[in-house]
């Protein structure tokens, strides 16, 4: 998944897109994923959400090798590179609040541990009964510069 800074800009297959703030895309078809955007909405204004399933998720996501069937594909682009499974989930909690914050403490898991926990969460994530992501924001709410489509 290594590629240069930005890349993706020298990309003709990957629209272009607001990337100042970093870009969380995640699977909008899985209630656990749909539930971790909204929070992110919530609580980490820093964040924009995108959906995997749509044409600039689907190209970001084969620029950087991934698939959007995949379920390990969750993605964050920050300041032009990308940080994919258990990387991506502490860096983005990171930025969260308390409890979440709490999560920093997955760091002391050596990666290859790490990486196995979330490729099993995520092969299993469809399992669970619940919403899934609607792009509509919040009513009331001014976010749509946060969620690209």
């Amino acid at each position: 998944m290594r590629q240069g800074a930005y890349s993706y800009r020298h990309d003709p297959a990957v629209p272009s897109f607001k990337d100042d703030r970093p870009v969380v895309l995640f699977d909008g078809d899985c209630a656990l994923c749909s539930h971790s955007a909204r929070t992110l909405l919530k609580h980490g204004p820093r964040f924009r959400l995108l959906p995997m399933q749509g044409d600039l998720g689907r190209a970001l996501l084969a620029h950087y090798g991934l698939s959007p069937d995949d379920p390990a594909s969750m993605l964050v682009i920050e300041d032009g590179q990308a940080m994919g499974m258990s990387d991506a989930v502490l860096h983005l909690v990171r930025y969260l609040p308390f409890p979440y914050r709490l999560g920093m403490v997955g760091y002391v898991v050596p990666r290859p541990i790490r990486d196995l926990a979330y490729r099993f969460v995520a092969r299993n994530r469809r399992r669970l009964k619940g919403k899934t992501w609607c792009a509509m924001p919040p009513e009331g709410a001014d976010m749509k510069d946060r969620i690209l489509d």
